[in-house]
């Protein structure tokens, strides 16, 4: 049965975690896998274009998809936020944005041209330089391995207002993420289970039914619908919005 069909890309940008598209085919939902990020993602659908605020998942999810839409997203690093926004209220939930044509959408107050794959990040800098997008130097700090100039309950604090999830979060996802792709590609669960510092393999059982929405067996054997895997790679579809932006 023909799905989803993914087109990823790697960002240069300190702010941009991956760009995306993708379409899609007969295929009528999808399993999400939980994430860590935000994005903003564009899509057509019978001839309408929409735009939203995609929010970090905390866990798996199934998600619908209209048949014959395509999709654009940018997927924003850890650490970035909207000033607009609070991330925690974003969580497990997304915006509708109001007033998109087929060439540009509103957002912050101000009407910003839809950008194409290649040239997100034009779109993102002048979020940056109009202070739409910010990022907490803290965090980032902490991401990129260096000491914290803060106590725990400060940074933890801070995480959790910029990403919306809490650093133990953040990390549990991840590495449920790094399991999955790793039965996914063959791995044995006894294997993964000593690679990524399991307990045991309940241990991991119980992470890849919350996070992944999957056993390792339909991992492995490349079962059980259509998924996810790549944070980059997942479709958000306007059924799944909340109340527009204005």
């Amino acid at each position: 049965m023909v799905g989803l069909e993914f087109w990823t890309r790697a960002s240069d940008s300190r702010w941009i975690d991956a760009v995306w598209t993708c379409r899609s085919e007969q295929v009528s939902e999808m399993t999400s896998v939980a994430t860590e990020n935000w994005g903003l993602v564009f899509w057509e659908h019978e001839g309408k274009t929409y735009a939203g605020i995609s929010g970090p998942e905390s866990r798996t999810d199934t998600a619908p998809v209209p048949a014959g839409a395509s999709f654009t997203g940018i997927q924003f690093a850890l650490g970035t936020s909207l000033r607009a926004v609070a991330t925690p209220d974003l969580v497990d939930s997304g915006i509708l944005l109001p007033d998109v044509t087929g060439g540009s959408f509103w957002m912050h107050g101000a009407r910003w041209e839809t950008p194409h794959p290649d040239d997100a990040e034009a779109l993102v800098d002048r979020l940056v330089r109009a202070g739409v997008v910010v990022r907490d130097p803290l965090v980032a700090e902490v991401l990129q391995g260096r000491p914290p100039a803060a106590t725990d309950r400060t940074l933890e604090r801070r995480f959790r207002s910029a990403t919306g999830l809490t650093r133990g979060a953040v990390r549990q996802i991840g590495r449920a993420r790094s399991a999955a792709l790793l039965l996914n590609a063959g791995e044995n669960p006894s294997d993964v289970v000593d690679k990524l510092g399991y307990y045991d393999e309940p241990h991991l059982a119980r992470a890849l039914r919350r996070y992944v929405g999957r056993t390792a067996g339909q991992l492995r054997e490349g079962s059980g619908g259509v998924i996810a895997l790549d944070l980059t790679q997942r479709t958000t579809s306007y059924t799944s919005f909340a109340t527009p932006l204005e």
